[in-house]
């Protein structure tokens, strides 16, 4: 009796390194899984873009952006997402502040607003700007009449773009607004400061990284966005392909090359948004 419980004290005393042998085996499982699958379906496709825009050699890949249409396609794309993260930060400021700040009637509307490009299809956008603005759309008439366009035309793209990037910037700082409270700016009135400068140096140093977050969110969005722009483009070579639908002409000409190389600008251009979002996730959470 008394030398079975020495070995049964011992069996309990190896019972802890079976439990760390089995949880370092079951992290490792699932990361493996995870790698597995970020190689099947990541990184797989975006080496497949960068090996055949270069199939033909570095001079053929270069070559490719020397091409009138392409340049038009690229100074488009950055010119919309230019023009659209700015105003998108100003509305997504706004409707933050307005929610997480006061009381309203309709405030759960307006939050519901927000949220609806996210849940609708970006083709059904595009739709909705071609139904306002088209030929035949409720507006057709009168802009034909003053001899002005907006589907076909950059003013078409530019809309669609920012109907379907406008909620990223409000998403991304409604709920800090509201997990940071209103003391601080009370305070701050209460001492005598004014509107403007208790947003400016009470609310805004608060939210600074949150707000950088959503504006690189939404300019990733604005840059790759398909569906949308593809409706109320009219894919004029030239003058109102952005670079995913250039992508899709040279690809449906069989122009591998040319189509790979727009690719592979994107994709660099994806990835130095990831690099900035990474700087601006570590540098907030450094500082908060």
């Amino acid at each position: 009796m008394g030398a079975a419980l020495p070995s049964a004290l011992a069996g309990d005393a190896t019972r802890p390194g079976q439990h760390t042998w089995l949880h370092s085996l079951v992290r490792w499982l699932f990361i493996a899984v995870s790698l597995t699958f970020l190689a099947a379906v990541l990184l797989a496709p975006l080496a497949t873009v960068f090996v055949m825009a270069l199939e033909r050699g570095l001079q053929a890949y270069l070559h490719s952006f020397a091409d009138p249409d392409t340049a038009a396609a690229v100074r488009l794309t950055l010119t919309t997402a230019l023009v659209v993260v700015p105003i998108n930060t100003l509305f997504g400021l706004a409707a933050a502040w307005a929610i997480a700040k006061f009381e309203f009637r309709g405030k759960s509307i307006l939050i519901t607003l927000i949220d609806l490009p996210l849940a609708i299809s970006p083709v059904i956008s595009g739709m909705i700007f071609v139904l306002l603005f088209g030929l035949h759309g409720w507006f057709g008439v009168w802009l034909r009449e003053h001899d002005l366009s907006i589907i076909f035309a950059l003013p078409g793209i530019m809309l669609a773009t920012m109907f379907v990037t406008f909620p990223y910037v409000a998403r991304e700082l409604i709920p800090l607004m509201q997990q940071l409270g209103n003391d601080e700016e009370e305070a701050a009135i209460t001492l005598g400061a004014g509107g403007w400068m208790t947003f400016f140096h009470v609310t805004l140093p608060k939210i600074r990284w949150g707000l950088l977050y959503g504006m690189v969110l939404c300019n990733a969005r604005a840059m790759g966005e398909f569906g949308a722009v593809s409706v109320v483009s009219g894919h004029i070579r030239g003058l109102t392909n952005t670079m995913p639908l250039h992508i899709e002409i040279l690809y449906n000409e069989y122009n591998f090359v040319g189509a790979f190389a727009v690719a592979s600008l994107l994709t660099l251009l994806a990835a130095l948004t990831l690099v900035v979002k990474t700087l601006v996730e570590r540098t907030g959470y450094r500082r908060r």
